[in-house]
């Protein structure tokens, strides 16, 4: 299992391209946070989700 916000996922085995997308995010407004250390979104599709990982995906909303 992969904590995504809180939730537990079974996602193991997927990249946090893939992750993202099927979840839903618009991969222009987030930063994602793998085990406390932010993932570049070059390496998205190269970095792999593992059983125990702790994933925080931030959004960017707009406002004023």
């Amino acid at each position: 299992m992969v904590t995504v916000n809180g939730e537990n996922c079974q996602l193991d085995g997927l990249d946090v391209l893939t992750m993202l997308s099927q979840k839903g995010y618009a991969l222009t407004r987030v930063v994602t946070e793998l085990n406390g250390q932010i993932v570049p979104k070059a390496v998205y599709e190269k970095t792999i989700l593992k059983s125990g990982d702790v994933v925080e995906v931030v959004s960017f909303v707009g406002g004023g």
